[in-house]
């Protein structure tokens, strides 16, 4: 493999999103996709970053990305690295690079002291669930994921009386 792993820098933003989209795609989560340029430049190189990412080139060209961020396990009282996204593109699977971005990956939370590296993938990826597996990670059956978004996550955020009367 002569793909470079490196981490990602403010020019490789477009790139990145584009693959993020390609990654929509892969899902059937097109119309889900609101993510901008500007967002995720922000989010990665900002005054306050949200996130990491590694990207792989290959001639020149970022064919792969990992998005990543630190969560804390109150439990194991370290923190941990979450990985968001891991997406290479369809002509570069098989080559070993999606094992190289998780050994890279690993081998970031080991040096950060991180007591765990989790990530989420959709029950019906079984070619990602074998991939993950064969490389030692558990699925754990028992955990699911909560999400609140949109006109939920605004009347949750409510000010108490306000949310009161509406439930009036």
């Amino acid at each position: 493999m002569t793909t470079a792993i490196r981490a990602a820098t403010p020019d490789d933003v477009g790139a990145i999103h584009a693959l993020m989209y390609e990654l929509a795609e892969f899902e059937k989560l097109t119309h889900l996709f609101v993510a901008t340029q500007d967002g995720l430049a922000d989010a990665l190189f900002g005054t306050r970053p949200a996130a990491e990412a590694l990207v792989a080139e290959d001639a020149g060209r970022i064919v792969a990305y990992a998005l990543f961020f630190h969560n804390y396990s109150t439990f194991l009282g370290r923190r941990g690295l979450y990985l968001e996204d891991l997406y290479v593109q369809p002509s570069q699977r098989g080559t070993g690079l999606g094992t190289a971005m998780l050994r890279t990956l690993a081998a970031i939370a080991v040096e950060r002291k991180c007591a765990r590296f989790e990530w989420t993938v959709l029950d019906w990826n079984q070619p990602a669930i074998g991939f993950y597996e064969k490389m030692g990670a558990t699925v754990l059956p028992d955990w699911r994921v909560v999400r609140m978004t949109g006109e939920a996550l605004e009347q949750l955020a409510a000010p108490v009386e306000q949310a009161a009367s509406q439930a009036s």
